[in-house]
């Protein structure tokens, strides 16, 4: 899912993760491999968020997915099928639709 710039802020403020800019030369190649999404990278690897439950509030939320991993000299990624996680980022009163 593509992220406004305010839910990118929401998601930076919630996770130690950094988003690739839009105008990175990555950016193309990896919408071409896992689709139109607002890509972050943190210590594990390569992740994007996919629209999950609503809180318990009924606010919408965010489920972290890890699409690649990193090698041990954090040098390279290498893409794996998606892993969904446990994360979740609340986006507040946002409307993800």
């Amino acid at each position: 899912m593509k992220l406004t710039a305010d839910l990118v802020d929401q998601t930076l403020s919630q996770l130690p993760v950094e988003a690739i800019p839009e105008n990175h030369p990555a950016i193309s190649q990896l919408s071409r491999v896992f689709g139109e999404h607002t890509f972050f990278l943190d210590d594990d690897g390569l992740l994007i968020l996919e629209p999950a439950e609503t809180a318990g509030d009924g606010a919408p939320t965010g489920q972290v997915i890890k699409l690649a991993s990193w090698n041990e000299a954090h040098t390279t990624l290498a893409p794996h099928d998606p892993e969904r996680t446990d994360i979740l980022v609340e986006f507040g009163d946002a409307d993800l639709h």
